[in-house]
């Protein structure tokens, strides 16, 4: 069965997410977070999703956070961080704000597919995630096929957004750690206007 197969196999991807850390890019981010003045967090399509859980969770823990596109947005500085979140590392939504941001003397941290993309490359401190970000051609489809390799069947970023999601959990829980945030705190910060 198709769903039982593509299941697995995002659940595979995500239970080795943590073959992604590296302690001293982990620290890195942590540092760049909170010593930033503001952090702006950016990603499209269902990465933009991502980006805006993890931008909450940064609220929650007291960090001045803001989504790039949101009209309450201020200009970003020199004391300021963009997190770009694109499993490409291609997407031209995110490339320019993170150009931008870079111009104007802001730190980049990012999470992406690819070291050599634009976002990579712009990149302070970059997390690489294993992942589909790009929708595969035909031919390339058909060969993994035949050579039993059915990773293709997730589609287009799920195995990307999807890690980068727990992944992220999993750097709000640093995050914690170090700036002694609790869940008390963080709910006292969560939205009560719903």
């Amino acid at each position: 069965m198709i769903m039982k197969t593509t299941i697995e196999d995002i659940l595979e991807n995500i239970e080795n997410a943590s073959e992604f850390i590296e302690e001293n890019v982990i620290a890195k981010f942590v540092d760049i977070l909170t010593t930033s003045n503001k952090v702006f967090v950016i990603g499209a399509g269902r990465s933009g999703l991502v980006a805006k859980a993890f931008a909450m969770r940064l609220m929650h823990l007291g960090i001045n956070t803001y989504v790039v596109g949101e009209t309450i947005s201020p200009a970003i500085n020199d004391n300021d961080c963009i997190f770009a979140i694109s499993g490409s590392g291609e997407t031209k939504s995110v490339v320019s704000p993170v150009k931008i941001a870079k111009s104007r003397g802001s730190k980049i941290l990012s999470l992406t597919s690819s070291s050599k993309s634009t976002v990579g490359k712009l990149s302070d401190a970059k997390i690489i995630i294993k992942g589909r970000s790009i929708p595969d051609d035909e031919e390339d489809y058909v060969k993994r096929q035949m050579d039993g390799n059915y990773s293709s069947l997730t589609p287009m970023g799920t195995i990307f957004e999807l890690t980068s999601l727990i992944f992220l959990d999993g750097l709000i829980a640093e995050l914690m750690e170090k700036t002694g945030e609790t869940e008390k705190n963080m709910k006292d910060r969560h939205n009560v206007l719903e």
